[in-house]
């Protein structure tokens, strides 16, 4: 049977706090503002206890946001691409000691929100904010629709924050020609045809440093790269001075490693240093890695590619990532009107 229990709060507030104990099934408790919807939801779960109706409640009581996490890092966080695990490893692991010792009852949008700007306030971006939320959101997803731990996820309440534009930072002719100069001079013989291959595919670093040869086809110039972001496999195609440089590096290729730029020790190779001197030495400011991505993306822009072409080569499911290269467009599709409506309209030009 169901008991209600009014309590009131220093401040004079009034709750109330309500109990259905019945024979055999575990006690369910609910606190309420209102004795009307204390007194409703005590007639409720009496008809659902009795009527022997799972209570997904006792499962959000039972396990704590740890073992949540815990459970999805180990079933599946492995079926995730590795550029993308690797990342929500590092997330999941920061919200497992902020909010890991709370029951799954006890994860509100509120607290959320309060991690959140937590978060900001640490000096993180809106973006790597975002990440973060995003990471937790899956989470809880698949805690609603396959264990059923959850009736509802609480984050369909919280708000993301909003993202600066993406930049857009390509390098100049005089920038590329110094960059590739540095890094032919550079110790790391790998460094130079990585950057070149980024240059000229748009290739992600993880995606190019977890190259194999067998990913390589120089018969029909193709790179196919697996490791990527998205974890779909995306081929792209090779030629000009990119297919040459890489024809010359699989002529000193190592036999006892499958990647196509191993370390001194066969294991995928770190340019970090190498890279970050070559750019201070061509004397590149403002640019890191990723912004060679941005190159390959604005090159095609300023040399007629559409959106739509250049989302396919970087692999991108909509155009929405790749609209912050519109404005590189323009002149190509200022051209593409001409053109159609100087062949549409010639005959229907005004007399002089």
């Amino acid at each position: 049977m169901a008991t209600i229990d009014t309590r009131q709060s220093n401040d004079g507030q009034i709750t109330y706090r309500v109990r259905v104990r019945i024979k055999g099934h575990a006690t369910q408790t609910a606190t309420f503002s209102k004795l009307a919807d204390a007194r409703k939801w005590a007639s409720i779960t009496e008809g659902a206890v009795f009527h022997e109706k799972r209570f997904p409640g006792n499962e959000a009581k039972k396990h704590t946001m740890s073992e949540v996490i815990d459970r999805y890092m180990t079933e599946v966080l492995p079926r995730k691409a590795a550029s993308s695990s690797h990342n929500q490893t590092f997330q999941l692991k920061w919200w497992k000691s902020a909010i890991g010792h709370n029951v799954l009852a006890e994860v509100s949008s509120s607290l959320i929100a309060q991690q959140r700007d937590r978060l900001r306030q640490s000096g993180k971006s809106n973006a790597t904010v975002n990440r973060y939320l995003s990471a937790l959101s899956h989470v809880l997803s698949i805690t609603v629709r396959e264990w059923e731990w959850l009736d509802d996820s609480p984050m369909r309440k919280v708000s993301k924050l909003r993202e600066n534009k993406g930049r857009v930072r390509f390098l100049s002719v005089e920038e590329r020609q110094s960059l590739l100069e540095q890094c032919k001079a550079s110790r790391n013989t790998s460094l130079h045809t990585v950057v070149v291959l980024a240059l000229s595919t748009g290739g992600r670093k993880n995606e190019l440093l977890s190259l194999e040869w067998r990913d390589v086809d120089l018969k029909r110039n193709i790179l196919t790269f697996r490791e990527t972001k998205n974890g779909e496999t995306r081929a792209v195609p090779l030629t000009g001075y990119a297919l040459e440089v890489l024809k010359s590096h699989a002529k000193v290729r190592r036999i006892d490693t499958a990647l196509v730029f191993p370390s001194s020790t066969g294991r995928k190779s770190n340019i970090r240093q190498s890279w970050e001197y070559a750019v201070k030495r061509a004397g590149i400011t403002n640019f890191h890695f990723h912004d060679l991505r941005h190159s390959y993306a604005s090159y095609l822009a300023m040399n007629g590619a559409s959106l739509l072409e250049i989302a396919e080569l970087l692999g991108h499911k909509t155009l929405a990532m790749v609209k912050r290269y519109a404005h590189l467009t323009e002149a190509h599709t200022k051209s593409v009107v001409e053109r159609m409506n100087k062949a549409v309209f010639e005959k229907e030009s005004m007399p002089n």
